[in-house]
């Protein structure tokens, strides 16, 4: 299938950026001066490189976050007016996307459409390489054209060269229906930059080796990608001060950990926990604004239907927004 390559953005003298479709001259690409001579290495030697130049990742990360901010915002908006999150990505910025959409519904037990991942080659490419897909403006536009993203949704794209055609292709046709977009990458002035609302950038220089960006610009993707559900599932009340409070109870550890919340909240003993849990159709939620309101199931049910599921509001009984 043939495929358009869409060129990289390049500061000129003159100013404005001008077009390079060249992937040498990305900073991700560039040869790391701390690993000359890796191959060479000992097994002791290549950890302390590697530790060396992951300790950069966090560093970079923080130069970004009041974009994060914006986008941590923007999600919290979109899910609670009934929209969607949906990250689109192509090899490891994919399966780092993938990663962070299939863990949110055990955490905070939000409906599995609500977050949702596209990958280049489609599920199949999460386990086996199928590198040929990213290649394709017209597959991108296509897998996100069949979600139908709409003005209630939030579209993200995870590149870290920032020149993927399949997602700059998707984010920018979603941005074109009126969804709200944002990208991750790591390099600046990228052709993903322009296609988003909102760029966030994590410079996180030469990989040890050079290109390979599972290392630290995957590890800056995992990062931000946690920053941004998180921030967005604790805007919309369900973390109560720093407890995971609409933990999913679908497992024994889960249970356990819905059981040691409730005991941390509200200082009581497990036997205490265990029975108002139950009482409490084994809602962690429900269970607290129980105990904190000093009401009853229904009453907690409805207090929280009010506050459309945000925990602290339910337990003061207000539905004023975050």
């Amino acid at each position: 299938m043939a495929t358009t390559l869409t060129p990289q953005a390049e500061v000129s003298a003159d100013g404005p950026a001008r077009p390079t479709t060249s992937l040498h001259d990305l900073l991700t690409e560039s040869m790391n001066e701390a690993s000359q001579g890796f191959d060479t290495k000992s097994a002791l030697e290549i950890a302390r490189i590697i530790n060396h130049e992951d300790q950069k990742v966090a560093a970079a990360v923080k130069k970004s976050l009041p974009e994060i901010a914006l986008v941590i915002d923007a999600v919290a908006h979109s899910l609670r007016d009934g929209g969607r999150l949906i990250y689109v990505g192509a090899g490891s910025s994919g399966r780092i996307a993938a990663l962070d959409a299939c863990e949110c519904p055990p955490y905070f037990s939000n409906a599995p459409q609500t977050v949702q991942y596209l990958m280049a080659g489609g599920p199949k490419a999460l386990a086996s390489p199928v590198e040929v897909n990213e290649d394709s403006e017209e597959l991108g536009q296509r897998d996100i054209a069949r979600r139908r993203p709409t003005r209630k949704d939030v579209v993200i794209g995870l590149s870290a060269s920032g020149r993927t055609p399949y997602v700059v292709a998707a984010v920018a046709y979603a941005r074109a229906r009126g969804a709200k977009t944002a990208c991750i990458t790591c390099n600046p002035n990228t052709p993903l930059a322009g296609a988003a609302d909102i760029a966030i950038v994590a410079e996180v220089g030469p990989e040890v080796i050079s290109g390979s960006t599972r290392m630290k610009a995957a590890s800056a993707q995992k990062m931000i990608t946690n920053m941004i559900t998180t921030g967005a599932m604790t805007r919309l009340g369900y973390v109560y001060e720093n407890l995971m409070v609409n933990v999913h109870m679908q497992n024994s550890k889960l249970i356990e950990r819905g059981i040691g919340i409730l005991m941390r909240a509200c200082s009581i003993s497990r036997d205490e926990a265990v029975q108002v849990i139950k009482s409490a159709g084994r809602s962690v939620p429900v269970a607290l604004v129980m105990l904190k309101a000093g009401v009853d199931k229904p009453e907690a049910v409805r207090r929280l239907a009010r506050s459309g599921g945000n925990v602290r509001l339910a337990i003061e009984d207000t539905a004023a927004e975050i």
